[in-house]
């Protein structure tokens, strides 16, 4: 009998799974090859299959990489998007395109077709967050904020306001200050889960729990103003019932959600990953930009403020096993069942 990591594994060779791209290669035995679980290539017989966690063990194993899939190039291309974030994270000012592409190996108008796709943002974007990150940190603990401002590495006022403007979401010195000055907005209302909290700023959700209102924004924003959302906020309230309830329906609703810069690239690729399908913390730190960080990748989901909308629950470990889940793991369990049972519905009457 297959192991049960074995079988997952092989379902998603089936369906030609892009989410296991890097979780590990395919050996065929009979070809003396290895493969992308997403190979286009027909499939081999399950008897001809044996698993490995990289190309390095398959090639060690005396197997080749394919020539259409081109396996090695996932590892490749995730050390290369790490060399270049770990240059943009150590440089007090964010580096031009050209050394970010140096540090990477690539020609520059490649490297930046190859950081957007495995991060889901440009190059630029993503310094631009690490800037804001240390903004973030800088407001917390200079008195100034025209201090702050330099000491996260902007030129000048100017240009941090420039960059600032529609990703803070609030004042510099509310951020400093536990959300002084800022309005948040919440509701709560019934869910098959339970009662679920959900709290918006201007710019969209900014919350959604199913912890208790007051104790969740008094220790997130602590000093901001809090007032019940009423009627105006009940279309809101009413679209993330329906996302909680439905959990593999697509959704646009508005989030103003911060994190640091690989958190929110987690979200973003957690974000990416099809309904009633999974991924794991380690894929998920490579398509982040950070291979290897899959201990820090489990802490970015985490740390998710919106949870369901920013689908956690489809978050591993590598084995297969399901990780850990803020609200327990028979929820997760559920979500991902009904994410499931609403893809075979769609295939019997889509």
């Amino acid at each position: 009998m297959m192991p049960d990591r074995d079988e997952e594994r092989w379902a998603a060779v089936l369906r030609r799974d892009r989410a296991a791209d890097g979780d590990f290669v395919t050996g065929v035995l009979s070809t003396g090859i290895y493969c992308r679980p997403s190979c286009a290539a027909r499939h081999p017989k399950r008897e001809n299959v044996r698993f490995f966690a990289d190309g390095e063990a398959a090639r060690t194993a005396g197997l080749r990489p394919c020539l259409r899939c081109k396996p090695d190039a996932v590892a490749r291309d995730a050390e290369g998007v790490a060399r270049a974030v770990a240059l943009i994270e150590r440089s007090d000012t964010p580096p031009t395109l050209d050394e970010m592409a140096g540090a990477a190996g690539y020609a520059p108008h490649h490297f930046h077709r190859l950081f957007r796709k495995r991060t889901g943002v440009t190059p630029a974007a993503y310094a631009r967050g690490v800037r804001a990150r240390r903004m973030e940190q800088a407001l917390r603990q200079e008195d100034r904020v025209t201090d702050a401002i330099y000491e996260a590495g902007y030129s000048g006022p100017g240009r941090f306001y420039e960059e600032a403007e529609g990703r803070l979401g609030m004042a510099p010195s509310a951020w400093r200050d536990g959300g002084r000055g800022a309005t948040i907005r919440w509701a709560t209302a019934p869910t098959s889960f339970g009662r679920m909290l959900v709290a918006a700023t201007e710019r969209g959700i900014c919350r959604l729990t199913f912890g208790d209102p007051q104790e969740v924004l008094r220790r997130d924003f602590p000093n901001a103003t809090l007032e019940p959302g009423g009627a105006d906020m009940a279309a809101l309230v009413a679209s993330a019932v329906a996302v909680v309830e439905e959990p593999g329906r697509a959704h646009d609703l508005p989030l103003d959600v911060r994190g640091t810069a690989f958190q929110e690239a987690v979200w973003r690729e957690l974000s990416r990953v099809p309904a009633g399908e999974s991924v794991s913390y380690a894929a998920l730190a490579a398509r982040a930009g950070k291979p290897g960080a899959a201990r820090a990748a489990g802490t970015a989901c985490g740390a998710n403020p919106v949870a369901i909308l920013i689908p956690c629950h489809r978050a591993r470990r590598g084995d297969g096993s399901p990780g850990g889940y803020a609200w327990g793991l028979a929820m997760k369990a559920e979500l991902l069942e009904r994410e499931a049972g609403e893809g075979r519905q769609a295939q019997l009457f889509g």
